[in-house]
This record gives C-alpha cells, sequence and structure tokens, in this order.
C-alpha cells in the first residue's frame, strides 16, 4: 500500500465531520489540488470520549459513501505502541509509531555495535545534497547517535513485524513519530534515525521528526522561523539522499504533527515542497473540534448555551485538562475571560474569540488553548453535545469545511 504524494491527517474527536472534511479535500481538487485524508484518532483521545478504533473506520466510510468520493482515503492508528496496538489492527491502514518515549534508552549492546558497523563507512567528511554544509562524522558520533534513538527505533521495528505479522506485508502505511521528544533531531540525526529505521526494515513512509520552535496545540508557531524553514529544507535533503544510501521507499516524507493552524510557518513549508518536488503529510488534529464549537455558538440558542457551558466547566477544570498537554500547550490564566463575561457574550462574540483569526481583535489564543484541551467535557455531556452537532449540522459542517480547506490546504499546497 503506497500513501500519496499530498495528505492530510483529519482528527475528528466526536466523528460527526466525516462529510464536512472530505467536502473540503472534494472542493480541494477541483481547484487541482489533490490531497488525501487520513482519519486519525488517537488512543487517548478514543479513552476520552468513550469511542473505539472502529468507530473512526466507521464514520471514514460513512463520509465516503455518502459523499460518492472515489479517491483514496486512509484510517491511522494515531500515536500508537506496542502496548496499545492491537485494538487498531483490524480496522486502520496507516499505522503512526510512536517511539519518542524510547528515545535515549540503552539500546542492546550487540545491535549498537551492528549499528555502528553498519555505518562506519560515513566516517570522515558528510556530504548531503542540497546541504551547503559538510558535516565531520566520527565513530563516536555514531555511537552517541545510537545511544539515544537505537532504542527508539529498536520498538518501532518491534510493532512494524507484529503488524506485519496480523495484516502481512505492504498492506499498511507506517509512520516513525519522534515530534514528541524534548530536542530537534540534527540533520546528521535524522540520517542515522534512517539508517537504523532502514536497517530495522521498516518501510517507513512518512517520518514526524521534532522540529525547532513551539507547537502549541491549535495556535501559531511559536518560534524562529527562518530556523524553522532551514531545518525543514535539510530534512527533505536527508531523506532524499537516506532514500538512495539506505533504499527506503521513494516516497518517504516528512510529516508535521501539531501542525494545524501554524501558519507562520505554512509559507516556507509550501516553497520546500514546491523547491524539491516532494510530498508532505500534515496533521489538522483537535481544530475540527474548535469548528464544532464555533459552529454551535454562532448557531445560538441551545448551541450558544452548550458551548458556554463547555468553558464554564473547562475553566473549572483546568488543571486536570491541561496537565495530559503541559508540554503543548502555553495558557496564560490571566487572560482568560471570567465565566460570567462569556455567558455575556453573544454567538459572533464567542466565535470570534475563539476563531484562528489573529486579524481579529477579539481572538484570545488563551481561551482557544483551554476549549481545545476540553473536549473532555464535551464527552462528559454525551447526547446533549451529539445532538446538538445534529440539530446544528449545517452551521457547523460550515466552519469545519471552511477551516480546512481556506486556512490550511489553500496556504500550503
Amino acid at each position: 500500500m503506497k500513501l500519496e504524494k499530498f495528505s492530510m491527517g483529519i482528527g475528528d474527536r466526536f466523528g460527526h465531520q466525516g462529510k464536512a472534511q472530505l467536502s473540503a479535500l472534494i472542493e480541494a481538487k477541483k481547484l487541482g489540488i489533490e490531497v488525501v485524508p487520513v482519519w486519525n484518532k488517537s488512543f487517548r483521545e478514543h479513552g476520552i470520549i468513550g469511542t473505539v478504533p472502529q468507530d473512526t473506520r466507521d464514520r471514514a466510510d460513512d463520509a465516503v459513501k455518502a459523499l460518492n468520493y472515489q479517491g483514496s482515503y486512509h484510517v491511522d492508528a494515531d500515536h500508537i505502541n506496542f502496548g496499545n496496538v492491537e485494538t487498531f489492527i483490524e480496522c486502520s491502514d496507516f499505522f503512526t509509531l510512536d517511539v519518542a518515549d524510547f528515545i535515549a534508552q540503552e539500546p542492546d549492546a550487540a545491535e549498537l555495535a551492528k549499528f555502528i558497523a553498519a555505518n562506519k563507512k560515513y566516517i570522515g567528511t558528510l556530504e548531503i545534497p542540497s546541504i551547503d554544509e559538510k558535516f565531520e562524522i566520527t565513530k563516536a558520533d555514531i555511537e552517541n547517535i545510537g545511544q539515544k534513538f537505537l532504542a527508539a527505533v529498536q520498538h518501532a521495528g518491534q510493532i512494524y513485524r507484529h503488524l506485519v505479522e496480523a495484516k502481512g506485508q505492504g498492506n499498511f502505511i507506517t509512520e516513525v513519530s519522534m515530534d514528541e521528544s524534548e530536542d530537534p533531531q540534527t540533520p546528521v540525526e535524522m540520517f542515522f534515525i534512517l539508517s537504523a529505521i532502514a536497517q530495522q526494515g521498516i518501510p517507513a513512509q512518512t517520518i514526524a521528526p521534532k522540529f525547532t520552535g513551539r507547537f502549541n496545540k491549535g495556535v501559531e508557531y511559536v518560534g524562529d522561523v527562518a530556523q524553522f524553514e532551514k531545518e525543514f529544507n535539510q530534512d527533505i535533503a536527508v531523506i532524499a539522499f537516506a532514500i538512495k544510501e539506505f533504499g527506503l521507499p521513494e516516497n518517504l516524507k516528512l510529516s508535521v504533527h501539531s501542525g494545524s493552524d501554524k501558519f507562520a510557518i505554512y509559507e516556507p513549508i509550501s516553497k520546500a515542497i514546491k523547491k524539491f518536488g516532494t510530498g508532505l503529510h500534515l496533521k489538522t488534529a483537535g481544530t475540527t473540534w474548535l469548528e464544532e464549537l464555533i459552529g454551535l455558538a454562532e448557531a445560538g440558542g441551545e448551541g450558544l448555551e452548550i458551548a458556554k457551558k463547555v468553558y464554564e466547566k473547562a475553566l473549572a477544570k483546568f488543571d486536570e485538562l491541561c496537565l495530559p498537554y503541559a508540554t503543548v500547550i502555553d495558557i496564560n490564566k490571566d487572560n482568560l475571560p471570567s465565566v460570567e463575561t462569556v455567558n455575556g457574550w453573544n454567538g459572533k462574540t464567542y466565535a470570534d474569540t475563539l476563531r484562528h483569526d489573529q486579524s481579529n481583535p477579539q481572538y484570545n489564543l488563551d481561551f482557544r488553548q483551554l476549549l481545545h484541551v476540553g473536549y473532555k467535557i464535551a464527552a462528559q455531556m454525551g447526547d446533549t453535545y451529539l445532538d446538538a452537532l445534529k440539530k446544528y449540522e449545517d452551521v457547523v459542517a460550515s466552519n469545519v469545511a471552511e477551516n480546512i480547506l481556506e486556512r490550511h490546504i489553500k496556504r500550503i499546497f
């Protein structure tokens, strides 16, 4: 199974926006932009919402059938490890192997020796096409990279071989994810990580490295855009070189996680993929849930009351909601409006405060981040929330589709 050149991970917390999401991709195709949808939902999200992986597959299939969509699409077992992969196997055809937790764990000594031996030919000056800088590589460098990353790649190999036993070779797409590590991987580290992936026999079609800067959930990129652009271009060059050196799949491409709404880096990404003629996988994840809230607020009536109630309860459970996402949010609690203030808002004010339009003075990124991690509150509302999504489907779907097409697809692709 081969992943297409451009693909987009379209998370859908509550499984109600499949048609709206897909309609945006259909409209993009009419404009000459072909982006393949990949429905993704993590083990953690399923646990919070109370769904199972098969639900994601069912909702994707339902959307495809309802819109008579004829293109490719995939269902991603998002951020899985060996401990939770089992429930995703039957219904998924895309597996994001999240091995960041294994970075810097001690690798097996014999495997480390094999890794060093396999890469000793790169000791000396390493030149990578399209990167001006030359890299001086020592045996100690290779050993240190192995010490840091080999255990993580070995864990990915363990999951991959288990999937092959269950699904058969070539019947699924593999992504290796290291984006939730503390530090960005250097070009040299990326090169030898890809060497280790090839040694493990993993036919990775996408890799998600850690980039410089902050990729906070659902809000703008925070960091040095010029440095990001340099790293992104270097990573593309490293991948192109590694494909030839190690026999990795020709369509191997970068995956940008927490990529939703990082508008400042969309132009550098767009320039880079055009310059190199390479593909891209972009995950939009939880912004669909925020568009649901915006739609409910704009609908007024019961929809607005639900949106206000979500904020009230999210603020009351601030610490509980934020703790699991502490590394990917930066909320200044002093900038959060009071419950009394929000309860006095009309639907437009609520929507303007939440919608990621930085030109609007009403926009509040702290409000947006809290609600981004507050989907647990809506899940606890049960049918009250889900019935509102059905009741106000038109206005909600309009926001979901516009967000994906206008703010993401058009800006990048």
